[in-house]
This record gives structure tokens, C-alpha cells and sequence, in this order.
């Protein structure tokens, strides 16, 4: 599955639960989406708090899914083509340094 493929399936839930209504009670406006990005990076933390082992496996891959779906999200509400832009930004990163 790519990512266009899982941009429609993560529409298709939103849409299914009426979060892309213009009542909704849960906006999915960029803002709203970009908080709730944080929000579950922090969560990724929580996992990582007092040491640096991994003691759930299936929670920490939840809250990973978590923010993808977010990001993919954002991405669509934004009109941008996130696979474009990974690539761009891979294309820029390649001609960093950072230890200089």
C-alpha cells in the first residue's frame, strides 16, 4: 500500500465517523490536526520516559500509527503531496551536513 493508498483509507474513516462535517464537534482543520500531531508524539515519549527500553511493542506502534495517520491527514486537508515533499526534503537532506 503507498501513501496515496493509505491517505484514502485514513479519508475514508473521517469522513465514515462525519469529522469532515462543517458541525462537526471535532473540526479537522489544519490547527486542530497539527495539535493533535503533538499530542500523540508526546505519547510516543511517555514510552520512552524513564529508560530507553521498549516494554510494549503493540502501544508504542499504535501511537506511531497515531501520528501518521495525523500526518497524512494534514497533508490532504493541506493539499500537499506528501510523497513529493519526503522526496524533496530526502533531496535536500542529502546535500546537508551536520557535523560541520
Amino acid at each position: 500500500m503507498d501513501i496515496a493508498e493509505l491517505t484514502q483509507r485514513m479519508n475514508d474513516f473521517v469522513r465514515s465517523k462525519g469529522w469532515y462535517a462543517p458541525n462537526s464537534p471535532r473540526p479537522q482543520t489544519p490547527r486542530n490536526i497539527a495539535t493533535s500531531i503533538s499530542i500523540e508524539a508526546a505519547e510516543i515519549l511517555e514510552h520512552f520516559q524513564w529508560n530507553g527500553e521498549i516494554a510494549d511493542r503493540g502501544a508504542l506502534a499504535g501511537e506511531l500509527a497515531d501520528v501518521a495517520l495525523y500526518l497524512l491527514q494534514l497533508a490532504s486537508v493541506s493539499d500537499i503531496d506528501l510523497e513529493r515533499a519526503i522526496l524533496a526534503k530526502l533531496d535536500v537532506n542529502y546535500g546537508r551536513t551536520w557535523d560541520e
